[in-house]
Parts: C-alpha cells; sequence; structure tokens
C-alpha cells in the first residue's frame, strides 16, 4: 500500500486537498483510507461513554461497533509501528493518505498557499518531494498545481516512490 502524508502548515488547505483526493480516487474506482495526525495528546473516546470505560479498565483494546461504522480506541507506545498496523487494517485500500505527521514513513507532498502566510516546508526539509500549489514559487522540488485535482491525484498515483529515508532524500532533489 502506497503511504502519502499531505503536509504543511495551518490553514493551508491539507484536509480540502485530501478529501478532494479522495473522492478523485474513489470516483476511479480505487479503494483509500485516510488517517488525520494530531501532534498533540488528547482524548479521541468520548469520556462517559461505554468504550471509555471498557478501556480506561484495563483493556488493551476497546471497540465500539455500529450497524453502518466501527472504531477502534488502543492506547498508542511511542516506539509502536503505527502504520504497520494501519495497513493491515486498511489491507484492501490501494493508497493510505496520511494528513500531517511529516516525520512519519512514506512520500511527503506539501499544500501552500501563499495567502496563508509563512513560507514552504520543503525550504526548511529536504524529504518534501512536491508542492502542491497555485502561486508562483521558486523551489528545487517539483510544484504541482493545485487547480488541477486529476493531475495531482495522477501524480501521487504514479510517481515512484522512495523506499528508504535515503532515497527520499534523493527523490526530492530529481523532482
Amino acid at each position: 500500500m502506497r503511504i502519502v502524508h499531505i503536509v504543511g502548515r495551518r490553514n493551508h488547505g491539507k484536509t480540502s486537498l485530501i478529501v478532494e483526493l479522495v473522492r478523485e480516487l474513489s470516483s476511479r474506482g480505487l479503494r483509500v483510507a485516510t488517517a488525520k495526525h494530531c501532534g498533540h495528546t488528547h482524548e479521541l473516546d468520548t469520556p462517559g461513554k461505554d468504550s471509555y470505560y471498557h478501556r480506561t479498565s484495563g483493556a488493551t483494546m476497546a471497540s465500539v461497533i455500529t450497524p453502518a461504522m466501527c472504531a477502534f480506541y488502543k492506547p498508542r507506545i511511542s516506539n509502536d509501528d503505527v502504520y504497520a498496523e494501519l495497513t493491515k487494517w486498511a489491507a484492501n485500500a490501494a493508497i493510505l493518505l496520511v494528513e500531517g505527521d511529516i516525520n512519519g514513513p512514506g512520500r511527503k507532498v506539501e499544500v501552500w498557499r501563499e495567502m496563508a502566510g509563512g513560507t514552504p516546508l520543503a525550504l526548511e526539509r529536504n524529504d518534501i518531494s512536491a508542492v502542491i500549489t497555485d502561486d508562483p514559487l521558486s523551489i528545487d522540488v517539483a510544484v504541482w498545481p493545485r487547480r488541477s485535482i486529476d493531475i495531482l491525484a495522477d501524480r501521487v498515483l504514479c510517481q515512484p516512490l522512495p523506499s528508504t529515508m535515503g532515497d527520499t532524500l534523493i527523490a526530492s532533489h530529481k523532482n
């Protein structure tokens, strides 16, 4: 499964882009999984609900199962390979789009909008292989047009993905 991180500064359009990519890729018949990375600790479960009591009583995992959806709550140890677990849970997906987690495994592409402020992260990091923007930008990595979701979907799917961090560093300077 491909793992692609959509990264960028706050309010630059990561969520909107992921929603559009999911719609585009799904319309092509592909199964798409997503994950939202959050850099700070907060409670995901709802305190006071049964699943919360199950989990906080000592269960190694608690889940909520309804006729239409299911959710799993599991403590995360800092050195756990959460992406290995995610790829098991989403084994039928062709791609996992991760919002954020700039230090996670997989290709990183950045969403950047000049009007949102700040410089592109790709100027500070060498592991971002492309910047998605419709604003003029002079940078040493590929610049993909934001307005063309079909082209973005092709590029996310078809560009070779680095297999190691060393390959990521090389690939980011070749694009």
